[in-house]
């Protein structure tokens, strides 16, 4: 048995922008995407995507090409990316706020045909052609309902081509881009939507940037289940709250930081909580703390834990229904997908022992853009049948009903004293601590010894203590550094390379 969640998966389109076309047939006039301006129905955005696919027809962009894609969360992406895959050509989403000495690595390594998002890291590149959104989207409302320059005679994409590159910046200096074929993409959204079950009564509420798989996979769920999705800017975090009351949101895909924040929130005003049906978690372990705030503050909703990697983009979910059920388990492998947990020289380990989680099946990528040694080290065809296999590079181990724990990645595991150990479990015991919102621990190395970093009001002695009470002594920091507030990444994660500088004399 592989453990994987017992659920059958309906046929479903291999391109992406055929999402979209069984959405329309199937529910037209339903409101498919809004932001703070208003919204489109499905109609509506497939009529978009196909005067955008026309527009870069009309400026020379071919099936191949790449279009980066550098824009908040706007109700426009939504037909930018269908209209991409349309063409033919293939979607590169960057966050905005991405700087200009990264912007030109992706850009040197993408070539990308054209730029949509100006902005002042995009003009110190030097790249040309670049077009704003207000340029060029009254040109595309102007297309609607006129074929595009010989679009007849354009052919339709494979299944095998590929869609999107989705850029991640991992342990290598220079962002990395992560090769998504079309049904790469519709199998994994399509298996991630049969276990969580978006509905058309559904308003899904994203906040995630698109340039983070999590955020763009929102509209492929979304489109699946007919639901309308709300594209989330950056405002202020009070109002938050507010925002996804008044949206009437029932999913709220969130990180822990997030998390966190809607906690506080909710506690500050008792009683203002929405109907939440369900929120979902990834990019890091969600604190126990936080999900039982969560489930304090919003007592409708469902936590739903899951797992997952940018490379197949998900591998593990929490059946919703389960959501109290092994609280430390990150839940069962996708429908299609089987997980496998293998020791050092590479052989399956038994039940219950930790090795390096190896995912395969249908949700397997196709490697890394223009780095076969790369990708040649991440997937790798099994012995025997051939078939690719990603490696993960992250640990955990399954349980005797196929359940996954997540032990740590490779570079939270480390021995110290020697005692083997990971960064997530003593961030998950600080966060045990009342007063601590968010932790974040720095494994020993030259220029310092184990060293955690929380954010909240306690004093560093007073946390230190709190941990020697929760965990081993050799798992017990040496260092402890108090923030009033975390610096995150573009995505809503810890910063770690920022917090060392926390460590430093004198900070």
């Amino acid at each position: 048995m592989d453990g994987s969640i017992s659920v059958a998966l309906s046929p479903r389109p291999a391109l992406i922008h055929h999402l979209l076309d069984e959405a329309v047939a199937a529910n037209p006039g339903g409101i498919s995407v809004r932001d703070r301006r208003g919204n489109w129905d499905y109609r509506q955005v497939a009529a978009l995507g196909h005067a955008f696919a026309a527009w870069l027809a009309a400026r020379g962009v071919k099936p191949g090409d790449r279009v980066i894609v550098r824009l908040p969360n706007v109700r426009e992406v939504v037909p930018i990316l269908y209209g991409t895959a349309r063409r033919g050509a293939v979607f590169v989403p960057l966050n905005p706020g991405m700087k200009a000495y990264h912007l030109r690595s992706v850009l040197e390594d993408s070539e990308p045909a054209l730029v949509i998002g100006a902005g002042e890291a995009i003009g110190e590149t030097g790249f040309r052609p670049v077009y704003g959104l207000d340029e060029l989207w009254p040109e595309v409302e102007a297309l609607v309902g006129r074929p595009g320059p010989d679009e007849s005679d354009e052919p339709e994409a494979a299944p095998d081509d590929v869609a999107i590159l989705m850029y991640t910046s991992g342990s290598t200096a220079a962002p990395k881009a992560v090769v998504c074929t079309h049904a790469q993409v519709t199998f994994a959204a399509s298996a991630i939507n049969a276990v969580l079950g978006y509905r058309p009564d559904d308003v899904v509420f994203c906040r995630s940037p698109m340039s983070f798989d999590y955020g763009l996979y929102q509209i492929f769920l979304s489109t699946l289940g007919r639901s309308g999705l709300v594209l989330a800017g950056d405002g202020p975090d009070p109002a938050l709250l507010r925002q996804i009351q008044e949206f009437g949101a029932t999913v709220v895909p969130i990180v822990p930081s997030l998390g966190s924040m809607l906690v506080t929130l909710s506690r500050r005003s008792p009683g203002s909580a929405p109907a939440v049906r369900m929120f979902t978690s990834t990019g890091a372990a969600l604190p126990a703390a936080t999900v039982e705030g969560l489930r304090e503050c919003f007592p409708s909703t469902r936590v739903v834990r899951m797992y997952g990697v940018t490379e197949c983009k998900r591998v593990t979910i929490m059946e919703p229904e389960r959501d109290r059920e092994r609280p430390d388990s990150v839940g069962r492998p996708l429908p299609g997908t089987r997980v496998l947990i293998l020791g050092d020289d590479g052989s399956p380990l038994p039940t219950g022992e930790v090795g390096e989680i190896v995912v395969a099946g249908p949700n397997v990528m196709a490697g890394y853009w223009r780095a076969p040694e790369l990708t040649a080290r991440a997937y790798r065809p099994d012995d025997a049948t051939g078939e690719v296999r990603l490696h993960t590079g992250d640990y955990g181990l399954l349980d005797e009903d196929g359940y996954l724990y997540f032990e740590g990645r490779r570079d939270d595991m480390f021995k110290r004293k020697g005692v083997r150990m990971s960064t997530v479990e003593i961030e998950t015991a600080a966060m045990d601590v009342p007063g601590v919102r968010a932790a974040a621990v720095l494994p020993p190395g030259e220029r310092h010894d184990l060293a955690i970093l929380v954010e909240g009001e306690l004093a560093p002695h007073v946390v230190l203590r709190e941990l020697a009470r929760r965990l081993e002594a050799a798992k017990v920091p040496a260092i402890c550094r108090v923030l009033p507030v975390f610096p995150l990444t573009l995505n809503g994660k810890n910063e770690r390379k920022e917090l060392v500088r926390f460590l430093e004399p004198g900070v």
